[in-house]
């Protein structure tokens, strides 16, 4: 998650305060105790900071993206969802998530043979290795082949190749915006094989359900099966973020879960579980009824 915030310029008196156009007239703020990061890489701002209440905090252009605290609800459930709900998931893209959290996640199934991960900023990389080790440990993985390259291009040229596509992006704004249009799902629907499902960050269905539902309308004229649900986590925007789901597979039901852990995996979990994943799909009403 990014987006269009205040850059370093969130650091007041002691505190970091988060400012954006996509969340107006709120922000969230974390007590510091320690900066340990403060850089400006070719791509975007970079600050890394020790909270006291929420571990280590990484920062990009403004924006929290991840904190050690309840990294986990966002890393197992971008990972796990998408595959437990596919049958077979031996080959998986993950597009951004330079913490290596998805990475260190989607490493945990069984199935997955390999992964590949385009992540255009090196340096977020570096300074997560250096600073967020239980995340970045996901780059260690044999399974793991790692580009900095754009998206975009990468899928480019590499179609009908991908069981799997995960995309751990930053908000609509800026850069980022076009991972929210139609033209770039068409690039992941042309990049997936047959039976393929991808996975999104979905933005917050209590600030953003109109672009909610113009993403799901234009999805599903790519894909004849598309979800939404949302994750609890209380550094994000309003205490929640969503996912979007969609599969080229008809007979995909992402409230079913279809595959699950074994033991020495779902002690390694703190938020998903098979009861999690189908829960994550019962929406509030009032989202129901705007995505039906």
């Amino acid at each position: 998650m990014n987006g269009e915030g205040c850059g370093t310029n969130g650091l007041e008196d002691g505190w970091f305060k988060e400012y954006s156009s996509l969340w107006p007239g709120e922000y969230k703020a974390l007590k510091v105790e320690k900066v340990l990061v403060r850089k400006k890489s070719r791509f975007q701002d970079i600050l890394l900071f020790q909270s006291a209440e929420y571990g280590r905090v990484l920062v990009l252009d403004g924006v929290i993206q991840v904190t050690e605290r309840d990294e986990c609800a966002y890393q197992e459930m971008m990972s796990h969802t998408p595959l437990a709900s596919h049958p077979d998931p031996r080959s998986v893209l993950i597009i951004g998530g330079g913490d290596g959290g998805v990475a260190r996640e989607v490493a945990k199934d069984p199935r997955v043979e390999s992964i590949t991960q385009c992540e255009i900023d090196p340096e977020v990389i570096s300074v997560c290795k250096e600073f967020l080790p239980k995340l970045a440990c996901g780059f260690e993985s044999e399974k793991l082949t790692l580009t900095n390259e754009d998206g975009f291009e990468f899928m480019k040229r590499h179609k009908n190749s991908f069981d799997v596509i995960i995309t751990d992006s930053s908000d609509p704004v800026g850069p980022a915006e076009s991972l929210f249009q139609e033209s770039y799902y068409s690039l992941v629907h042309a990049s997936l094989k047959p039976n393929g499902i991808m996975c999104s960050q979905g933005e917050s269905m209590w600030l953003h359900l109109d672009l909610i539902k113009s993403m799901k309308s234009f999805c599903q004229q790519l894909f004849p099966v598309v979800s939404y649900g949302y994750i609890s986590i209380p550094t994000y925007p309003s205490g929640t973020i969503g996912l979007l789901l969609c599969s080229k597979d008809e007979m995909t039901k992402f409230s079913q879960p279809v595959y699950q852990h074994d033991d020495s995996v779902k002690h390694s979990l703190r938020y998903y579980s098979s009861d999690v994943h189908r829960a994550a799909f019962v929406l509030p009403k009032f989202v129901a009824e705007a995505l039906a």
